[in-house]
Formats: structure tokens, sequence, C-alpha cells
């Protein structure tokens, strides 16, 4: 059995993004490996309170190096760059640690894992003697600027020049070149970071997306769901920020005009953006077919989901998002833009995408994808059958075999130079 070094930020039980992503990875490959953990510890209380009840516990060794609340208000804070500073400073500590452990206990490979955006590598590239594995890496990806339109000049501006840096410190940034040069293996989370590290960086990388399917999540078999039920129900989840689009979805339910269509909105975001939200919904006339539900728990989304048609997914500029991989894993059917992490996973034999052109030209499109769904209803059984196969192409289990087995082709890359 291997014996494996995560860096790991953020790590948490019970979590949604970047800790939940990264506990989950390690749940899983603890089936498989040795792991000792250097993570963040901002969870660590419930990360001890489940780990003595996990089968495979006994594989997952943690060490917390904790910061100030501060440093963490910023770090989920998305958008405050300062954290970078102090999220460099913690690596620094990172590498420490890893030394400390590597001096008394044997690692066949350090593993890179989160936080996954490319502009923080860690120091565990200058530990020379150990295979390196970086990644799933994500970030990488360009945000379309023609859907920055409704944001403001200064939201357009933002964006681009986010474009750019992300070009030059792709090419030119020191360390980011360095980590690049010294892992035996990259991994990217999705297409676009493939991509971008092929003509950047000039070398390959394995996809893997970052977040996986739960194969012990199952629709309800004993509650029949009928997808010829007069009312045609649709879920939207997010956050309200920009990238995000609420807007496109709720105006594709209004450009649809089809009065048995009712659009759930679970999520919530600033007194601005609820704002937003609410006027838009009361310019178009849609009381009656949208409803902003505001924020629940995740056990209330699982069974929204396993209740409700289709799902409708409007973001413009992600990685893989969690939420998609929920849908799949309740055998909902996804609709979507075909961009980022949902252009690699979701494909017709579970969903429907539409291409990234203009806001105007996707609330069109998506509309008449959801009129052609609300009169196809067999096509939604059709894709809701479906995700069985991909959840388990998508699942967590199979993402750890595909992990241990770039563990083993790092250790042979490794002892070839």
């Amino acid at each position: 059995m291997l014996t494996i070094l995560i860096n790991a930020y953020a790590c948490g039980p019970n979590r949604g993004s970047e800790p939940g992503m990264a506990w989950n990875w390690c749940c899983h490959l603890a089936k498989h490996c040795v792991l000792h953990i250097i993570t963040e510890g901002e969870f660590r209380e419930d990360i001890e309170r489940v780990l003595s009840t996990l089968e495979y516990g006994h594989n997952m060794h943690f060490y917390y190096l904790p910061v100030g609340e501060k440093i963490r208000r910023m770090c989920w804070n998305q958008g405050d760059w300062r954290f970078y500073y102090y999220y460099a400073k913690w690596q620094k500590r990172a590498l420490n640690e890893a030394l400390r452990i590597i001096a008394s206990t044997h690692i066949d490979v350090l593993h890179q894992l989160n936080m996954i955006g490319f502009r923080e590598p860690g120091y565990l590239y200058s530990i020379k003697r150990i295979p390196l594995v970086w990644g799933p890496i994500g970030g990488i990806k360009q945000f379309p600027l023609a859907y920055a339109r409704g944001g403001g000049l200064r939201l357009w501006m933002f964006s681009a020049i986010k474009n750019i840096l992300n070009r030059l410190q792709l090419e030119y940034a020191p360390r980011i070149n360095k980590a690049f040069k010294r892992a035996d293996i990259l991994v990217s989370s999705i297409p676009d970071s493939q991509t971008g590290i092929k003509k950047y960086v000039r070398r390959d990388s394995i996809l893997i997306p970052e977040t996986g399917c739960f194969e012990s999540l199952e629709r309800d078999e004993t509650r029949s769901h009928n997808f010829e039920n007069v009312t045609f129900r649709i879920l939207w989840i997010g956050k309200f920020d920009f990238r995000k689009r609420l807007d496109i979805a709720i105006k594709a339910i209004g450009a649809a005009n089809l009065p048995n269509v009712h659009l759930k909105v679970f999520g919530t975001g600033n007194k601005e953006q609820i704002k937003a939200a609410k006027n838009l919904v009361d310019r178009l006339g849609l009381h009656g077919q949208v409803h902003l539900m505001g924020a629940v728990r995740n056990d209330r989304i699982m069974q929204e989901m396993r209740e409700a048609d289709l799902f409708f997914f409007s973001s413009i500029n992600e990685d893989t998002s969690t939420v998609v991989l929920e849908a799949v894993s309740n055998h909902l059917p996804v609709l979507c833009f075909d961009c980022c992490g949902m252009a690699a996973v979701i494909d017709s034999t579970v969903g429907v995408k539409v291409p990234l052109t203009n806001p105007e030209q996707s609330v069109k499109d998506f509309a008449e994808r959801i009129d052609y769904l609300y009169h196809h209803r067999d096509e939604l059984q059709r894709m809701s059958e479906g995700c069985k196969a991909k959840r388990q192409e998508l699942s967590w289990e199979k993402k750890a075999e595909q992990m241990v087995e770039v563990y083993h082709k790092a250790m042979a890359e490794h002892s070839e130079n």
C-alpha cells in the first residue's frame, strides 16, 4: 500500500466547495493508500469527530496548521486578493511540516491537492527526491467577456484583466513555472485547464474532474416519479453572484412562455443581488412561475432533486460544480452551457447543453430547450435513466482508482529522470 503526503489547505466533512472536495478525495484514497494530510484546521473538530466512524479512517493522518479568523474570512470571500499573501505564507509552513513528516516517515508520493487554483502551487515542488503529483488544477479558464455585459464596466475590466493575467502567470510567473516543470504528473480539472497547460506550459496533463458523484445517492424507487406531470419542475441552485447568471435562467423561463413550467431557485446573495433577482421576476411578471426559495440544508436540496424534472445550471465560469454532479447522482437531467467543467461531465446521455454565444442568444437557446423537453418528456426519462451509468463513471471511488494509477505513473516517471 502506497504512503502519500497530501497538501490540502481546505479539508472538512459535510462541506461543499474546496473543503468537501479534498475530504472526499482523502476518504476514498484512504481505501487504497496510507495518507498523511497537511491541512489548515478550520474544520478540525468535524474531522476528528467523523474520522473514527470511517472504515478506512485509520489510514488518514492529519496535521493541522491553523490561521486566524481574519484570514479565513478572506479565503471564503471570493475575489479578495489579499488572501494569496497569507496563503503563500501558509504554504511555506506546509513545506516545513512536510519535511518534518518525511524525516520520520517513508513517503512514496507527494500530492499538491488543493486549493485547486494554479496561482498558488505550494512549495512541495522544492522536495526533489520524492515523486510529485499536482492537481486537479483549475482556475485557468478564460472568462467569456460577451457575458460580462450587464455587470457594469468595472466587472468587464476586471474580467478582461484577469484573463490577461491568467495567461501571463501561466507562462512567466517564476514559482508557478517551477512547480509546473517539477511535477512528475499534472492533473487538470476541466478541458480548459488541460488546453491551457498544453498551450502555455507546454506539458501534457491527465483530465480528472476535481469533484465526483456518490453512488449511494439513489433516486427513491419507491416513489413514482412521473415526468408526465402537468407541472414541469425546474431547479436552479447556487450563489447569486454574476458568473452564475441567474438572470439568464429567469429570462429563459419567461421566453419559454409555458405557464406550467415552474422554476425553484435555491440559494442567496447579498442585498443588492437578492433585490435584483426579485425585481427581474417582478418586471417579467413571473411571480407564479419563479419561486425564490432562499438557502436551505443540503438534505432538502437532495429531496428537491429527486422530485424535480430538470436541473438548470446557467453558470458561465466554473471548474466542476458539485451541484451538477449531485443532480446526476439523483438521476436528474441537466440543462447547462457547453463550457467549463460541465463540458466534460455532461453529455447527451444525461443532459442538454447550449453553446456560449451572448446573453441574449443564450436566453433564446435555453428557452427552446425547455420548450422541447416540456413537449418531449420521454427524453427526460431517457436522460434520467442514463444518469446511473454516468454516476458510476464519475464516482468518487472511480476517481480514487484513477488517482492511484496516477501515483504509480508518477513513481515510474520519477525513477526515469
